[in-house]
């Protein structure tokens, strides 16, 4: 990597942000990062903490467990389809108006779920329920890129992953516990309070970021334009390629976690809690090293990086489930590094792609989070249908996707290079 001074690329970023981003400083600062970080973590909630309830779900509706890793492919699908209707309407009406009725919408669906009588139904309302957090996940994003771009906007959204990364830690320990309880409809009654929460949170402590002198008038047309451009530009196609090919990684891990170290490791629901926050642990800790590694490299140094250590984890993960060569601390050990370099890739894909299109803020975070979803959503139940009995196919999985985002670097470092 080439060393690049502090002061140029902070001042580069303090020419492109709004007049909104001196508004948030001091306790202002830390209080947006609280609230997006707070709302953000919803997505995370709503998959992981229902990843403990699978095998019995599963039993339960007497169901398979491709059909069972349908519930979740249908949370991630609707996750990301939504966004690429809400991007766009954000841009037009505001930011807080679709992540208040995303909210509602996603305590309803809740609720609706925790009713469903078969596991074709309950992967309906999860399609939903994920529609309506679709919302939360670009209006987040979106208020970022309003707010700050490039240097400092991969500085936020490394604090921001900081509050996100508490989802994941406690999620699994937290559906282990209620299982204790109540059965894993009791856990989707606890995600609707968790959205009705949220929706008082929002509407009491977050502002409006996108002013209406920069909103775009709402139209087919004019969302198709903006489309257009963002297709038009093969440097950000790569970078949302790139984005969505790392964060399918880490839901193939989501996806063959609970049956890998359950079934196959023998763990128990609470001990699959505390292996599955032990990753997120790594993941975490590189988020926040994030902020000091960009005083030194621009995002697009660090995500190459971080795709590369990706790619190595991936080979001795790869390795060792092939030998079965050090049990359960020869699968954790590679997955853990992997997990933790994609802590790296998450803030700053993001920030290099979003800073291109700072006037179409909305659509483009569409897009992004469209990508990432979608096609985690696909890589879930691949991984339940090649299932063998061993931890192969998810890793085959993860090191296949991290060799395409290597490669799509590798071929367009130079246009890459100059957007990071």
């Amino acid at each position: 990597m080439t060393a690049i001074a502090e002061q140029p690329a902070t001042a580069a970023a303090a020419s492109t942000e709004s007049p909104l981003a001196e508004r948030f400083v001091g306790s202002r600062y830390l209080k947006l990062i609280l609230v997006l970080g707070a709302l953000s973590a919803i997505g995370p909630l709503t998959v992981d903490t229902y990843l403990p309830a699978l095998p019995s779900l599963t039993a339960e509706f007497g169901a398979t467990d491709v059909q069972a890793q349908t519930t979740i492919t249908g949370l991630l699908v609707g996750l990301g389809l939504g966004q690429l209707v809400i991007g766009p309407l954000s841009d037009a009406v505001g930011r807080r108006k679709p992540l208040l009725i995303g909210l509602a919408g996603h305590g309803l669906m809740s609720v609706l779920c925790a009713l469903a009588p078969s596991i074709t139904l309950l992967a309906v309302t999860r399609t939903l329920q994920g529609v309506a957090g679709a919302a939360v996940a670009v209006v987040a994003m979106a208020m970022v890129r309003d707010l700050f771009s490039g240097f400092r906007a991969a500085q936020v959204l490394s604090r921001l992953v900081l509050v996100l990364g508490v989802a994941p830690i406690l999620a699994p320990s937290l559906g282990s516990a209620l299982l204790r309880f109540t059965s894993w409809q009791g856990i989707f009654v606890v995600l609707a309070s968790v959205a009705v929460a949220l929706f008082v949170l929002a509407f009491v402590a977050l502002p409006e970021t996108l002013p209406p002198t920069r909103r775009i008038p709402a139209s087919v047309r004019g969302t198709l334009r903006a489309y257009r451009g963002l297709f038009r530009d093969r440097t950000f196609l790569v970078l949302v390629a790139v984005a969505a090919l790392m964060f399918s990684v880490l839901f193939a891990y989501v996806a063959g976690s609970s049956f890998i170290l359950q079934d196959q490791f023998g763990l128990s629901p609470q001990q699959f809690g505390i292996a599955f926050s032990a990753t997120a642990i790594g993941m975490i800790l590189a988020t926040q090293i994030n902020p000091l590694l960009l005083k030194r490299w621009t995002p697009i140094q660090i995500l190459s990086a971080a795709v590369v250590i990706a790619l190595v984890g991936a080979a001795a993960l790869l390795a060792t489930s092939i030998t079965g060569f050090g049990g359960l601390a020869g699968f954790m050990a590679p997955l853990w590094i992997m997990v933790a370099s994609l802590g790296l890739s998450f803030p700053n894909a993001p920030a290099a792609a979003l800073s291109r299109h700072g006037e179409t803020a909305g659509t483009a975070a569409a897009m992004l989070g469209a990508s990432q979803f979608v096609l985690g959503g696909l890589v879930a139940p691949l991984v339940g249908a090649l299932d063998n009995g061993t931890p192969v196919p998810m890793a085959a999985i993860m090191l296949g996707a991290l060799s395409v985002a290597g490669l799509l670097l590798l071929g367009s470092r130079r246009s890459v290079r100059a957007a990071g």
